[in-house]
C-alpha cells in the first residue's frame, strides 16, 4: 500500500484558537509513518504548514505519489489536540482540494475523536479515526475495516460509528527520525523566551496522557491514560535531533512528570528544552536537576488562586496558594523562564489575581492575565454543562463561549467569528 500523510497549511483568521500558530513537528503523522513503514508500506509525509504549501502544491505531490490512502489531521499536531481550533475550515478545504487524489480519504484528530458523525459529514472523507491514530492506520492500510474499533464510515447509506476512541500502546514507540529538510526549516522554539534561537527547534513526546482529570482538559476521548516511554528511547531520539543541529526541544507531554532517569540522561548535553507540568509535583531537588538537565522554560498549570477554584476545576492540588508561589519561585532559581498559567474563574477576585501576579513578577515568574475557559467537547466542563457531546457539540461550545466573553486572550483574534461563518457548509 501507498499512504500519504498530510499536515494542512494551518490558517487561523477569525478563530478563537488558543495554541501557538507557528509550525511544529506533526508527531501523530511522524509516528504513523514510522509504524506504517515498519509494516511494509510506502509512505509520503507532506507537511504543508512547515513548507508553506498551497493546495495545488499538495495535490501535485499526491498525484505524483499516487497513494491508495490519503490521511489528513484536523488539529495542528498532538501538542494542540487538547486546544484545537473548534472550526474544521482548514481540513475541510484541504479535503475538497485532494478528494480525487486518492481512492480512500481518512481524517484523524480530536474532532472525529469527540464528534465522529459531525466530523465525517463536514469533511466529506471516507473514514474518520477516533482517538490515537497510529495503530488504527496500520490496520486500515492492511485493508481491514469490519471489526476495526474506533472508526466512523458510511455503509449502505448509513453513517456507522464502530466502538470508541482508541489508545495506542505507545510505551514501545521507537525513536522518531525526521527528514533533515524538515528540521532545517523548524526555526520556531516553542515557549522559549530566555534567548534567541541559534539553531533549529523540535518537539519530542516522552509520555502520553495524564493521571489527573481536570475539568477544563479535553482529553477524555483521546490521550487519557498515562503512559511513558523508556528514557533510553527518548534519549536516542534526542541524540538524533542533536546530530541534525537541533539546539532546543519542547516536550509535548500533557504533563511532564519528574523523571530522574531521563533528566540525568540530559545533563551535560548542552541541549535546551521546555516542559509543561504541574509545579506542585516537583520537589526542590528535582527542580534543581531539571535546571541542570537544560530546562529553560516551564509552563506550570496553576489555573486558580483559591482552594475553591482549584476544587471546582478538580485539580487535586494539596498545596496552598502561597506554597505554589514558593515552589514557582524555587523553580525560577534553576530555570530561566517560569510561567504560571491562570484561567478566568469566578472564585478568583480581580484584585487578588493582580496582587498575586505582581508578587510572582517580583520573584521573576510570569503569571498570565487569566484566560477565558472554552468548554471543549470531550472535557468534563462540557459534560457538566450539556452532557455527552452530540453532532452539534462544537457549535454549542463555541456559541456559549462567544456569548459569555467579550475579552479574549492576546493570541486570539479581537473578534472571533461564529463557527458557521468559518466552516464550509456542505
Amino acid at each position: 500500500m501507498k499512504i500519504a500523510l498530510v499536515n494542512p497549511h494551518w490558517q487561523f483568521e477569525g478563530s478563537i484558537y488558543f495554541g501557538c500558530r507557528e509550525p511544529h513537528l506533526p508527531i501523530e503523522l511522524g509516528v504513523s509513518k514510522q509504524m506504517l513503514e515498519a509494516a511494509g508500506h510506502a509512505v509520503l509525509l507532506i507537511d504543508a504548514h512547515m513548507f508553506a504549501l498551497s493546495h495545488a502544491d499538495i495535490a501535485a505531490e499526491l498525484n505524483s505519489f499516487q497513494p491508495d490512502i490519503a490521511v489528513i489531521t484536523t488539529a495542528p499536531t498532538y501538542l494542540f489536540w487538547r486546544c484545537a481550533p473548534p472550526e474544521l475550515r482548514v481540513p475541510q478545504q484541504l479535503a475538497l482540494a485532494i478528494r480525487d487524489c486518492a481512492p480512500l480519504l481518512v481524517a484523524v484528530g480530536p474532532h472525529g475523536s469527540t464528534t465522529p458523525r459531525a466530523a465525517f459529514t463536514k469533511l466529506g472523507v471516507d473514514i474518520v479515526v477516533m482517538g490515537e491514530c497510529e495503530e488504527t492506520l496500520v490496520r486500515l492500510a492492511r485493508g481491514e475495516r469490519d471489526g476495526v474499533a474506533g472508526i466512523c464510515y458510511r455503509e449502505d447509506g448509513e453513517i456507522r460509528v464502530i466502538g470508541g476512541p482508541q489508545a495506542a500502546k505507545f510505551i514501545d514507540q521507537a525513536p522518531l527520525v525526521w527528514p533533515a529538510e524538515m528540521i532545517a526549516r523548524h526555526h520556531h522554539h516553542h515557549h522559549r523566551f530566555e534567548a534567541a534561537p541559534l539553531g533549529p527547534g523540535a518537539e519530542v513526546e516522552a509520555s502520553r496522557g495524564c493521571p489527573y482529570n481536570c475539568t477544563f482538559c479535553a482529553k477524555q476521548n483521546f490521550r487519557n491514560a498515562y503512559r511513558k516511554r523508556g528514557p533510553d528511547s527518548v534519549l536516542e531520539e534526542v541524540g538524533g535531533l542533536e546530530k541534525q543541529g537541533v539546539e532546543y526541544i519542547y516536550f509535548i507531554d500533557e504533563i511532564f512528570l519528574p523523571n530522574e532517569a531521563l533528566l540525568q540522561g540530559l545533563v551535560g548535553r548542552g541541549l535546551k528544552f521546555g516542559v509543561q507540568t504541574r509545579i506542585d509535583l516537583w520537589r526542590p531537588h528535582m527542580l534543581e536537576l531539571l535546571g541542570k538537565a537544560g530546562c529553560v522554560s516551564i509552563e506550570a498549570g496553576v489555573e486558580s488562586l483559591t482552594p475553591e477554584g482549584r476544587e471546582h476545576l478538580a485539580k487535586r492540588c494539596k498545596m496552598t496558594t502561597q506554597e505554589l508561589a514558593e515552589r514557582l519561585a524555587e523553580a525560577k532559581r534553576h530555570v530561566p523562564f517560569v510561567q504560571a498559567n491562570l484561567i478566568e474563574m469566578a472564585e478568583d477576585e480581580a484584585d487578588m489575581v493582580q496582587s498575586w501576579r505582581e508578587q510572582m513578577l517580583a520573584a521573576g515568574v510570569w503569571a498570565n492575565d487569566p484566560v477565558p475557559l472554552f468548554p471543549y467537547p470531550g472535557s468534563p466542563d462540557y459534560t457538566r454543562l450539556w452532557g455527552e457531546p452530540d453532532d452539534l457539540g462544537w457549535e454549542r461550545a463555541h456559541e456559549h463561549y462567544l456569548a459569555q466573553f467579550t475579552n479574549f486572550s492576546d493570541i486570539q483574534e479581537e473578534q472571533p467569528r461564529h463557527l458557521h461563518e468559518l466552516e464550509v457548509q456542505r
